[in-house]
């Protein structure tokens, strides 16, 4: 059973007004010490005690992320990422603040760039994109057996990943404006030089020379910076795909672990067996993450292959025959099938972030819902 971790960006907010605050320092610390204050009690090291996962620093100061460890099964990842949910909104109540699990601010925010050398040279080098950039993704590691997989799996699940931006659409405002858009977070990380689909490798060398090739070319700073749709880890064994919001109900969370676990196992079932990648080119591939951020699941989207438009539920049924046999090898298949099933009758965050917006007309109440979903206490 291949593994799956989770990485989670969540805004911090204000209760009340709603607006994204720069906490991220002190809920950090206070986060650090609530873990260590069980090991001090117990007289061990607090260095050397064993946390697995992680809640880090991001870009800006109103925003932190957590990381979950790997695991075989669905229902120890929902807890797993509920837990450390948990330990980011009890640091940020210390600190006056609350947790968000949105992909942008529905409130006007002037981001804030957290005090690291790297970041201000990100800052210096990209200017606005750097400075404008707060929002919030969900990133998911697959586990995977060689750096040659890695690579035959980008190359072969590249038509499918507009279909997980459109399930997890979770940011239709910007700026204190509805941006027409599902997904606009997918529109704002779309601005970065090496951010989007790839070409297909063919080789783990080809794709080693490309991303060397980039980082020789002084446009990024580093491999760090090459935000591909999909990209191979280069401190883990995994294939991690990047093109999510951050979702606001943890069972959407899951729903899409699973969803991008069933795909990577699907892809490097071809791959070894030298089944082709699909040729689809870049310029399809872009059109149909654009179509998926703009309609979510609520209109059109391309078919994977054809790029002709579709309603979303038959192309969305059609991902879930192209990773069945996978969801089924794990067991993930009717837990995973009812929850997409869930976000084309209910919405997505997007759809339901508009709801509360169209209901009260107040984006303070959009960000009040999404803080009690992201905390468990509404649904």
């Amino acid at each position: 059973m291949r593994t799956v971790g989770v990485e989670e960006e969540l805004l911090l907010v204000e209760s009340g007004s709603g607006r994204a605050l720069s906490k991220a320092g002190q809920v950090l610390r206070r986060a650090a010490a609530e873990r260590a204050e069980p090991a001090v009690a117990t007289g061990l090291d607090p260095a050397a005690s064993e946390v697995v996962g992680a809640l880090e620093k991001e870009l800006q100061q109103q925003q932190i992320e957590t990381g979950t460890a790997p695991h075989s099964d669905l229902t120890t990842l929902e807890e797993d990422l509920r837990q450390w949910r948990r330990t980011a909104i009890d640091a940020a109540r210390h600190n006056g603040a609350r947790v968000a699990a949105i992909a942008t601010s529905p409130v006007p925010v002037e981001p804030r760039i957290v005090n690291d050398e790297r970041f201000d040279r990100m800052t210096q080098r990209f200017g606005l994109t750097t400075a404008e950039n707060l929002t919030c993704g969900c990133h998911v590691h697959v586990s995977v057996e060689s750096r040659d997989e890695a690579v035959g799996v980008i190359d072969r699940i590249r038509p499918w990943l507009p279909i997980l931006v459109a399930l997890t659409a979770n940011s239709p405002f910007w700026q204190g404006q509805d941006t027409s858009y599902a997904s606009f977070r997918t529109q704002a990380q779309g601005r970065w030089p090496t951010a989007g689909p790839t070409e297909l490798f063919g080789s783990a060398q080809a794709y080693d020379d490309l991303v060397r090739r980039m980082v020789a070319s002084d446009t990024v700073l580093d491999s760090a910076m090459i935000y591909f749709d999909a990209r191979a880890s280069e401190h883990y064994p995994t294939v991690e795909v990047r093109v999510a919001d951050v979702c606001t109900d943890v069972g959407d969370t899951v729903m899409l672990a699973g969803l991008a676990r069933a795909l990577v196992t699907t892809a490097a079932a071809q791959w070894a067996a030298g089944d082709p990648a699909p040729p689809v080119p870049i310029a399809m591939l872009r059109l149909a993450s654009w179509q998926a951020s703009r309609a979510g699941v609520s209109a059109n989207l391309l078919e994977p292959l054809t790029g002709l438009p579709r309603p979303a539920s038959d192309v969305v049924g059609e991902f879930l025959e192209h990773v069945g046999p996978a969801l089924r090898e794990s067991g993930d298949d009717a837990d995973v099938t009812a929850a997409v099933g869930t976000v084309l009758s209910r919405g997505t965050g997007a759809d339901r972030q508009r709801a509360t917006w169209e209901q009260t007309g107040d984006l303070a109440d959009v960000v009040a819902q999404a803080g009690r979903i992201t905390a468990g206490h509404d649904s």
